[in-house]
């Protein structure tokens, strides 16, 4: 469906994207993290054709960014993080304004407005003036904008920014029911909305990727560095401490807690799962195993690995 090489964009001397190559399929949902600056907004107003890239090559269908600007806009509809909304006209002479603007006219523009007001829940606001919505509210009558062509693919940039979490839940579910027709390529520095919504996860950093994979490739395929973290009893710090490191790939730290439970973090490196040999060793003493939990990580952890500055 859409497939970029080596995708530059530079500002004067400063290089926004640096030669990012991806592919996304018909009806994937993409989420594109990153820092503020890695370059998210960038890429997306160069696969609108809103930018010219520098460099690379963008094919989206069997049409070159370069030579067929206008077939590939008809096949987009683009919300940016801003709403282009008219706050003066109410939601319905807007909405039918833009459905003009589509060239859609009688039973076709009745039909398609009819479907967006249901999709994205506008039903009780069509009358209302856009200026006095909330921000919201706002995105909805934006989403809506940004469908009314019915594009193939959807580009969202930053589309919970600055809503409340039950605002952020709605826009939610709207963008999974939409992705259950359209390919949807969205940026957020929202990470658990992420990867609620998304079924591919892209992260950029300084204007180069360096995570693309599903959410629990991503997980799995971070470093190899894992945390168990247990709570014994009848176990002297010590001992305890000197009986786990003897593991291999384990360090441990101990840190004391109430009615005489100890409790023990473990930093476990490489590939192999340590947890049978952590518990062989501690059956083999007098001591009480209370708590035996293996911390996972979330993608907010991958997400601060993969985008230190370091």
């Amino acid at each position: 469906m859409i497939q970029v090489e080596g995708l530059t964009k530079y500002y004067d001397d400063f290089c926004a994207v640096d030669r990012i190559d991806f592919a996304i399929q018909k009806g994937e949902i993409i989420g594109l993290l990153g820092p503020n600056g890695a370059g998210k907004t960038t890429t997306l107003r160069m696969l609108t054709g809103y930018f010219k890239p520098t460099a690379g090559q963008v094919k989206i269908k069997d049409f070159d960014i370069q030579e067929d600007i206008v077939a590939i806009k008809q096949l987009i509809g683009y919300l940016p993080e801003s709403a282009p909304l008219y706050p003066g006209m109410l939601v319905y002479d807007y909405l039918d304004y833009v459905a003009s603007i589509r060239k859609l006219t009688g039973d076709a523009k009745a039909k398609r407005l009819r479907r967006l007001v249901g999709l994205c829940g506008l039903q009780g606001i069509m009358h209302k003036t856009i200026g006095e919505l909330s921000k919201g509210l706002k995105q909805r009558v934006g989403l809506a904008h940004a469908m009314m062509s019915d594009p193939e693919i959807l580009i969202l940039d930053e589309p919970t920014s600055g809503l409340d979490p039950n605002q952020i839940v709605e826009i939610r579910d709207i963008i999974r029911e939409i992705g259950r027709e359209k390919t949807v390529i969205l940026s957020t520095h929202i990470l658990s909305e992420a990867e609620a919504t998304c079924d591919r996860i892209v992260i950029i950093h300084q204007g180069r990727i360096v995570a693309d994979d599903r959410t629990e490739n991503l997980k799995q395929s971070g470093s190899h560095t894992r945390r168990i973290h247990l709570a014994l009893q009848n176990a002297d710090p010590a001992d305890a401490i000197a009986t786990l490191n003897t593991i291999d790939g384990i360090t441990a730290t101990a840190s004391p807690g109430p009615d005489g439970i100890l409790g023990l973090t473990l930093t476990c490196r490489g590939t192999d799962d340590p947890r049978p040999a952590v518990y062989a060793a501690i059956k083999a003493t007098d001591w009480v195993l209370v708590e035996f939990v293996q911390q996972t990580k979330n993608l907010e952890t991958i997400f601060r690995e993969l985008t230190k500055e370091n």
